[in-house]
Parts: structure tokens; sequence; C-alpha cells
């Protein structure tokens, strides 16, 4: 199964922002307790690049990738450290032209027509749609998925709990994004068994919205 055929089955790519390397494996067990087996850590710490190499190394089975990419020297760094994937927040042309040349699942950016048409150029057909709440959410998805019908998104910012449903239950959606089954703050106070269980009502809410019980 490739990373993004992943991220779709599991529904959501928890954004991971690791302010010490030590607390990396944790998380990734406290998320794979809960049934998710997928990570986006940033590179908004300096302890993010480390982090991608402790968990890709581990060996705990979690497809790790990494986000806030925004350049294509931190997309070379953090994949030659492991990660299976690259987020960006916007398109960046350089990242994209090479982890399609390198073979690597990305997922840019985009909320424009004109931002979508360039994915399309390259074949990318699942993007990232953030920050969500501010462009539109599910009504600017909808309205985008008249001319591109064969794109889904990732929406992120603004997504949790009392929406997961709604968005998962959209034709356009391949999956959510967001931080808050696994927040800094609780990764830094040590609270993984919070972030396991908000992680299993993550999960039930995906199987309920798409009809899997």
């Amino acid at each position: 199964m490739g990373a993004l055929e992943k991220m779709g089955v599991c529904g959501i790519v928890p954004v991971v922002v690791l302010d010490e390397l030590k607390n990396a494996l944790s998380a990734a067990g406290a998320l794979l307790a809960g049934g998710v087996d997928v990570m986006e850590i940033t590179l908004r710490t300096k302890a993010g690049l480390d982090a991608i190499r402790e968990v890709a190394g581990s060996g705990m089975g979690i497809l790790v990738g990494v986000g806030t990419v925004i350049s294509l020297e931190q997309c070379k760094t953090a994949v030659e450290a492991g990660a299976q994937f690259v987020v960006t927040p916007g398109f960046d042309r350089s990242v994209v032209e090479w982890c399609v040349d390198k073979g690597v699942p990305v997922t840019p950016g985009c909320v424009t027509p004109t931002e979508i048409t360039m994915a399309l150029t390259y074949g990318i057909k699942i993007l990232k749609f953030f920050p969500a709440n501010i462009y539109g959410g599910l009504s600017a998805m909808k309205a985008l998925s008249g001319p591109f019908g064969d794109v889904k998104y990732i929406p992120t910012g603004g997504v949790g709990a009392e929406n997961i449903r709604e968005y998962i239950a959209a034709p356009y959606v391949h999956a959510v994004g967001g931080s808050w089954i696994c927040t800094a703050q609780d990764i830094k106070e040590g609270n993984f068994a919070k972030i396991t269980s908000l992680c299993n009502e993550a999960r039930i809410a995906i199987r309920e919205a798409r009809g899997v019980i």
C-alpha cells in the first residue's frame, strides 16, 4: 500500500510538532495505540528533522512524513532522514518537481484553481487544502470539485473533533489533517494516554462517517 493510499485508509494525518526529540517515539506510539498509523512531523522546530530520523528508523510501522516544507533543501534533507511523504503549505514548483522525479509522494498546498491546475500538470491529484477554515472549507472544496472532479483534498486548519464527520463524509476529501489529536502541549506534558484516546475517538468518527462499523 502506497503512502497516499495509507493516508486515505487511515482518514487522518496528524500534524505533529515536537519541541524535544525525546518525545518522538512516545508520540508515535500513542498514535499507533489509538489506531492511527500515519504522522506528519513538521519542520517548525529544531527537533523536527531528528524526530523524523528517529521514528523512521524505529521499525514501529508508522508512516512518517515531513510537513511545513518550504524549500527544496528542507525536502531533500527530510527524505534523506527517512520521511516517506512530503507536505508543503503552498505550491513550490522545485519541491514538487523533485518529488515527482524521485517518486516521493507529495501533497502540496493548493486552494485556488490556478494552483490546482499546476498540481495536475505534474499528475498530482491529492492536495493539501490549507488553511481550510480560512479558504472556505467544505463549500470551497465542493465548488472546486466541479471543474476538478478527479482531485481530492486533505483539509487542514479548522478541522477537529466537532466537524471531522462532516469533512470525512465529503466525497472530495481524501483524509483530514490536524493537530488536535496530538497537540504540542499534550506531547510536552506527557499526556500520551489522552492522545491515544483522541485517536480512538477520531477513528470511530471516521468509520461512522464512511458507514463502516
